[in-house]
């Protein structure tokens, strides 16, 4: 492994990109510390030239020198991006990224119908969970999906649960009944019984979710043994864990400590 010389001592330095279809999250890695991170819009449209405008400018604000990056690892759920990315990470930091998917990563077994329809994401946000817990898991990542995925107490992954995330189905929503308004979901209305049209779509989003997660957990905690512990992870993570009884515990930079652990695994 290539370090670099710091200050006297030799320094890893990790740049670490999950891509998904609302957000791109970029965080920077001093050996294990995560120093600095951002979450951006995903863009499909870009180029690799205005996407290093843009990281340029990130970089700068968390001075970080991009040539003292060693090495790159990216997870990505949305295939025109891993062109630009690629483009990007070999014209502007000088070396080629390392790609997460079932492929590329042996060291979780899948047990699956067909390992390789899982997303980058799923299996970052397993292998970071797995790593820290060490025990059969339930992880619910609140992205554009809310997705849930299991993990067995050796480490497999056991399969999971799709469904459509909060802000889109929040969207279908505000789309389809003309007459309802768009309203903000940062946090919940005090009681569920709403006095007002705000407070009911509000209370019918945040606690419906709540009741379908809460319901998914409990079908599948039943399905597994030994029981697992559940946690959560995601943009919407921590208002959800507040409404949530199911929901044990936050890990907000999950995905990206995943990356960070499948590199570390990983030869250069």
């Amino acid at each position: 492994m290539q370090y670099s010389q710091r200050g006297g001592r030799e320094i890893y330095m990790l740049l670490v990109i999950d891509v998904g279809n609302t957000n791109t999250v970029i965080g920077i890695y001093q050996d294990e510390k995560l120093v600095t991170d951002w979450r951006i819009r995903t863009e499909r449209n870009t180029t690799e030239d205005e996407f290093n405008v843009l990281v340029t400018n990130l970089f700068r604000v968390g001075r970080v020198e991009p040539r003292v990056i060693d090495k790159i690892i990216i997870s990505s759920v949305v295939p025109p991006m891993v062109t630009i990315l690629d483009a990007y990470c070999r014209r502007y930091l000088g070396r080629p990224p390392h790609w997460v998917n079932a492929k590329s990563y042996k060291g979780m077994k899948i047990l699956i119908d067909n390992p390789e329809e899982v997303g980058a994401d799923r299996i970052v946000n397993a292998v970071g969970a797995y790593q820290k817990y060490k025990k059969s898991l339930i992880v619910i990542d609140f992205g554009t999906a809310t997705t849930f995925d299991t993990i067995a107490g050796d480490g497999s992954y056991l399969g999971g649960v799709i469904s459509p995330g909060i802000m889109i189905a929040s969207e279908a929503l505000f789309h389809h009944a003309s007459k309802l308004p768009r309203v903000e979901i940062f946090e919940p209305p005090d009681r569920v019984i709403g006095k007002n049209t705000q407070d009911c779509i509000k209370s019918g989003i945040i606690y419906g979710y709540a009741g379908l997660v809460d319901g998914i957990v409990e079908r599948m905690k039943a399905e597994m043994d030994p029981v697992p512990a559940v946690i959560a992870t995601g943009g919407l993570a921590p208002l959800m864990s507040g409404v949530c009884k199911s929901i044990e515990a936050v890990e907000s930079s999950l995905t990206l400590e995943g990356l960070r652990l499948i590199s570390s695994m990983l030869a250069d």
